[in-house]
């Protein structure tokens, strides 16, 4: 994976970030979701690089960027915190603005930079979430019942970490096999990238992600809600037209509360749009980021 791209590690003043960067144009950060790391954009960078400066990186927690444990209050995983990483690594790069694409977990984090960074995020895409305040305030049982890790994990240390570390590798296959996606959609080579990472560090940093985004998080949020600030850049959103996104939601309705300029669509698929539908996603990713 990521041939012909350059890999590096980044120290920011809190943590190291593993990162891929290659091809030329505009510069493009692109996050991922949970369980992952940034392979899973393997079937999408060698594409978007013809174009492009694409920077692909692993979120704090997650892959081999650094894995502190979590503090109390869990600030340590708040977006606020995990997008001032990314930022970091961007200006450590020479890259003074950017467009940021983030899938799931990635997203919110692409999220919180957009709001935190309105001077350097020229564009944000979405892939598959509607914001994390407006799931707390809607969640019913259909919700609760696909999206039962939300509230799995957040319970208090150290009850997830020990029953996910049990068995992590069917944990983990679980995950990746649900949510409209079947498990087959994923190379043999990304699988094993997935596993080798989802260590114990990275089963309780995922653990304190969520815990963040049930907690300080939302005080960020809120914040933001009642002082009337909103995205302000260019947002797109797309979403698995097999997922549970598009079954509760109107995806596109809802970010135009949270964002000043949105369009968004549907894909024929579940939840992990970059691997199972990698064409459309980078045919919609190019046109948003190019125009």
């Amino acid at each position: 994976m990521f041939e012909g791209f350059e890999r590096e590690r980044i120290q920011t003043s809190e943590t190291e970030i593993e990162l891929v960067r290659g091809g030329e144009g505009p510069p493009v950060l692109l996050l991922h979701g949970y369980p992952q790391t940034h392979a899973m954009w393997h079937l999408v960078v060698p594409r978007l690089a013809e174009d492009f400066t694409v920077v692909a990186a692993d979120l704090r927690g997650y892959g081999d960027s650094s894995k502190p444990f979590g503090e109390e209050d869990h600030p340590t995983y708040s977006k606020r915190a995990m997008a001032g990483d990314q930022a970091a690594v961007m200006e450590s790069l020479g890259l003074d603005s950017f467009a940021v694409v983030g899938h799931d977990r990635g997203g919110r984090v692409a999220h919180r930079m957009a709001l935190d960074y309105p001077d350097r995020v020229t564009k944000l895409a979405v892939l598959d979430i509607v914001p994390t305040r407006h799931i707390f305030e809607t969640v019913g049982k259909e919700l609760a019942t696909a999206y039962y890790h939300w509230f799995f994990y957040i319970q208090p240390y150290d009850l997830p970490e020990t029953l996910i570390g049990g068995n992590p590798s069917y944990y983990l296959r679980k995950k990746l096999g649900g949510w409209g996606t079947s498990l087959e959609t994923f190379t043999q080579e990304a699988l094993a990238e997935y596993e080798r990472c989802f260590d114990t560090a990275t089963i309780h940093a995922s653990c304190e992600d969520y815990r963040a985004a049930a907690s300080i998080d939302l005080t960020h949020d809120g914040k933001d809600q009642d002082e009337g600030h909103k995205v302000e850049c260019p947002l797109l959103a797309l979403w698995g037209g097999r997922g549970v996104m598009e079954r509760l939601y109107d995806v596109e309705a809802v970010w135009r509360e949270y964002a000043t300029d949105v369009r968004g669509k549907p894909l024929d698929a579940g939840h992990f749009l970059a691997e199972e539908r990698p064409k459309e996603t980078i045919r919609e990713l190019k046109e948003f980021l190019g125009e």
